[in-house]
C-alpha cells in the first residue's frame, strides 16, 4: 500500500468520524396549528446529550440569523449541543425575517409558550439539563419564561443584551418613529379587545419595527400595554437559576444595561459581563468572547 493511498484512507476515515460526531438538523414540530422550525446542532452524536442550550432570537428575526448561527457553530466546536428556535409569530413554517406586509396576529407572550413547548420537546428527547439563552427581545422572553414557567430541567440562563423597558421611553420612542401618540393608539386597541373585537385588524398602524402595517388589536395590546415584565432587569430577581447577562459597551439598542443590572450583581444573584467595544449584535470576535465566558459559566457548580 502506497503512502499516498494510506493518507487518503486515513483522511476519509477522519472525515467520516467528523460526519458522525457533528450533526446539524432542521426540526419541525406542530404547535397550536402552526409548524414551528428549529435548528439542532449536535456536537457529539446523532441524538442530543444530557445537556443542551435552547436559543431564542430577537425581534421579528429567526433562528438562523447571524448571531445565533455563529453561536451554534462555536458551541459545537466546544462540544456543546444547541437548539436555535424560530418563533412562529403567527406564520406557519416561518423562515427568515418577519415580513412587515404580513398582518401581525402574534403576541409578545407567544414566545414564552413556544419556549415551554421546545423545553418539553427536548425533555422527550432525553435531555435532562437545559440552558436557556436569549438575545435582545428574545432575552426578555427567555427571562419571562425562566421567571414564571421554568421547571427543574432548566439549569442556567444566559441573556445577551436582553430588552429593557420603561413606559415614558416607550411612548417617546413610538412618537418619534411613527409620529403618533402611543397611548391613543393603545386606547383604541384596548377598546376593541374589551368589546370582543381583539381579532379586528388595525390598518396603517406603526407596530414594533413596521411602519403603516396591519395589526390585530390584541397583538398591539400585547406588545404595548404597560407591563414591568417587558423590563428584563425587573425579572432577574424572580429567576431561581444562575443567570449570566451580557452587555455591549457600544450597544445603541439596549442602552445602560450594565447600570440597570448592576444592583442585582452586587446582591450576588446575577453575573454581568460588559464586553468592551461590542454593539447589539456582538459580531466577529465578540461572539467568541461570549462563548468562552458561557463555557466557563456552564462549568461552574
Amino acid at each position: 500500500m502506497t503512502t499516498r493511498l494510506l493518507k487518503n484512507i486515513l483522511l476519509s476515515t477522519m472525515l467520516a468520524i467528523v460526519s458522525l460526531n457533528a450533526v446539524a438538523a432542521e426540526v419541525k414540530q406542530k404547535f397550536n396549528d402552526l409548524t414551528l422550525n428549529a435548528n439542532l446542532e449536535l456536537a457529539n452524536g446523532k441524538v442530543p446529550g444530557d445537556s443542551i442550550i435552547l436559543m431564542t432570537h430577537g425581534t421579528l428575526a429567526h433562528g438562523k440569523m447571524e448571531i445565533t448561527n455563529t453561536l451554534q457553530n462555536l458551541f459545537k466546536e466546544n462540544g456543546i449541543d444547541s437548539l436555535a428556535i424560530t418563533l412562529g409569530l403567527g406564520v406557519n413554517d416561518r423562515k427568515g425575517m418577519y415580513d412587515c406586509a404580513t398582518t401581525h396576529t402574534h403576541k409578545h407572550t407567544d414566545a414564552v409558550d413556544e419556549i415551554a413547548f421546545w423545553v418539553n420537546w427536548l425533555q422527550q428527547q432525553g435531555v435532562k439539563n437545559i440552558i436557556l439563552l436569549g438575545h435582545s427581545r428574545g432575552g426578555n422572553q427567555t427571562a419571562w419564561y425562566a421567571a414564571e414557567r421554568a421547571d427543574e430541567s432548566i439549569r442556567k440562563v444566559v441573556l445577551i443584551a436582553p430588552a429593557t423597558w420603561n413606559e415614558k421611553y416607550a411612548a417617546e420612542a413610538y412618537k418619534e418613529r411613527y409620529k403618533e401618540d402611543l397611548m391613543e393608539v393603545l386606547a383604541k386597541a384596548e377598546s376593541l379587545v374589551k368589546n370582543g373585537k381583539g381579532q379586528e385588524v388595525m390598518k396603517n398602524t406603526g407596530h414594533i419595527y413596521c411602519e403603516n402595517t396591519a395589526v390585530t388589536a390584541e397583538s398591539f395590546v400585547s406588545y404595548n400595554k404597560p407591563d414591568m415584565r417587558f423590563d428584563t432587569p425587573y425579572l432577574l430577581n424572580k429567576i431561581k437559576q444562575p443567570v449570566l447577562v451580557f452587555a455591549g459597551s457600544k450597544d445603541d439598542t439596549v442602552k445602560d444595561l450594565d447600570k440597570k443590572v448592576g444592583p442585582q450583581v452586587k446582591a450576588g444573584k446575577i453575573e454581568l459581563s460588559v464586553i468592551d467595544g461590542a454593539g447589539h449584535m456582538f459580531r466577529d470576535l465578540y461572539t467568541d468572547e461570549i462563548v468562552e465566558q458561557v463555557v466557563e459559566f456552564l462549568e461552574k457548580n
